[in-house]
């Protein structure tokens, strides 16, 4: 019988990130027998318990012990401090997520192993942060002065510690994501909202769409193992590649980028199978127009739109169509926040969200170059959004070009600087940049600079109607 060891060299791949698959996998029968489980209670400990057991699976002890320490401090917050829980859990679970960053780029360094937790920890430190903040929130009696996000989320009563850790846990979907809400999580295990027996209309049968979801995932996975052995990031430090023009380069570096992307498509629709088979995954009805039947909607389960992530229309639309509950979260729980009410966030709010993803994502300098260049690259992008718009509506042909240019800007733009989220290292992180004469940095700047040269009508019709009064 083979060792995991040496199916893992089958594959190509290293055994911690083998089993940390099969946990994946596991997950998906995991999550369909959750819809046998009778009661509340019942379900919570399920929850918890699968998902404990898939962590320690996946993880081994150690990594499993931190995710304890994580939900401990977070859950004592709540529970002593209800009125300023939500910034304490903000700090100490940041304080545990960057120790356990430390901690996996030593391991790396000494060839250990260590960091193959780090994404379930990251997911993990999302939703203990939006817990308490919701639980803090729920103490706001103003109603006025509460977003939607707000009013939707907020908690009035502490969950009691089993469905505290069912919710965090919940079948092993923190081993991917995608983060979800503790509200939504409490109304699906206690058959409210969505899933009350007396709703209008009950939710679909899940089988057709996780069938779906299993066969994206399989399909991703045959499209990454095929590209990898042709892309790689090892060649950009190669001889080869210092002998090639330009275009080649930016080429290369562009199908280095497209082929990593692939391996998020394998685990994010491997958790999105997990999430529809359970049931959780389902988000309402929707209909394209009045004269057409309802659908159901399965957006809690999906992280990511791969065509339109891979055409875009716009670079705005990239945090929309990639990881797009963690951008939910970070719009949510950091933009919004940062935001006094009746004002518009500008570019410091934009600035302050992409450095918390950076931090988020680890301390290695190139999460610092890629997130800084993200905020020139969406602010860039508002620009051009703003010239399309001074395009008339009769010029299709010139507002169909214009959306055209907005989408290679998108497309460059992110596939040139996703390198640095690859390389990790600074030097090497540069070497590559320079290779291709820093194009995804200064275009993105360059339209910046040039927005305010151009006056918009809208501007324009304000000041006369000023001068006017």
């Amino acid at each position: 019988m083979m060792t995991m060891e040496e199916m893992a060299g089958v594959f190509g791949i290293g055994a911690p990130v083998l089993r940390y698959l099969f946990g994946l996998l596991a997950s998906i029968p995991c999550s369909w027998l959750r819809r046998y489980v009778p009661g509340a209670t019942g379900r919570h400990l399920y929850a918890a318990a699968t998902g404990a057991l898939l962590s320690y699976c996946s993880f081994g002890v150690t990594s499993t012990v931190y995710f304890g320490i994580l939900m401990l401090g977070s859950y004592l917050s709540m529970l002593m401090f209800r009125r300023h829980c939500g910034i304490i859990t903000f700090v100490h679970a940041f304080a545990i997520l960057l120790t356990c960053h430390v901690m996996s780029m030593r391991g790396e360094k000494s060839n250990t192993t260590g960091g193959h937790s780090i994404g379930a920890m990251m997911v993990l430190t999302l939703k203990v942060i939006s817990a308490a903040i919701n639980y803090q929130d729920g103490l706001i009696q103003d109603e006025d002065s509460l977003r939607n996000a707000q009013k939707n989320c907020r908690l009035q009563e502490l969950p009691s510690p089993i469905a505290f850790i069912g919710y965090c846990l919940n079948c092993g979907t923190h081993l991917a994501g995608p983060v979800f809400e503790i509200r939504d999580y409490l109304d699906w295990t206690e058959n409210k909202g969505l899933w009350s027996p007396t709703a209008a209309m009950q939710p679909p049968s899940p089988y057709k769409f996780a069938l779906v979801a299993i066969l994206k995932a399989f399909a991703c996975m045959g499209i990454y193992m095929y590209l990898m052995n042709y892309f790689t990031i090892q060649q950009l430090s190669g001889a080869e590649y210092r002998r090639w023009g330009i275009w080649n380069r930016i080429g290369y570096q562009y199908l280095c980028a497209f082929t990593a992307r692939w391996k998020y498509y394998i685990v994010w629709s491997l958790s999105e199978t997990s999430m529809i088979i359970s049931g959780f995954g389902f988000s309402g009805w929707t209909k394209a127009s009045p004269s057409e039947e309802q659908q159901p909607k399965w957006t809690r389960a999906k992280n990511v739109h791969i065509l339109q992530m891979e055409l875009p229309r716009s670079a705005v639309e990239i945090p929309v169509y990639w990881n797009i509950h963690v951008g939910i979260w970070l719009r949510h729980y950091v933009y919004e926040r940062l935001t006094r009410n009746g004002e518009k966030p500008g570019f410091m709010q934009l600035f302050a969200t992409q450095l918390t993803s950076a931090v988020w994502h680890g301390l290695y300098p190139g999460y610092m170059v890629f997130f800084v260049n993200t905020v020139f690259m969406i602010a860039g992008a508002r620009v051009l959004y703003r010239w399309w718009k001074l395009i008339p509506e009769k010029a299709v042909v010139a507002r169909h070009l214009a959306t055209f240019v907005n989408g290679l800007y998108a497309v460059v733009v992110i596939n040139l600087t996703s390198i640095a989220f690859m390389l990790l290292d600074y030097a090497h992180t540069m070497a590559a940049f320079r290779s291709v004469y820093y194009i995804g940095t200064w275009i993105p700047f360059l339209v910046m600079v040039l927005g305010p040269v151009i006056k918009f009508p809208s501007t324009e019709r304000k000041q006369r109607a000023k001068k006017e009064e």
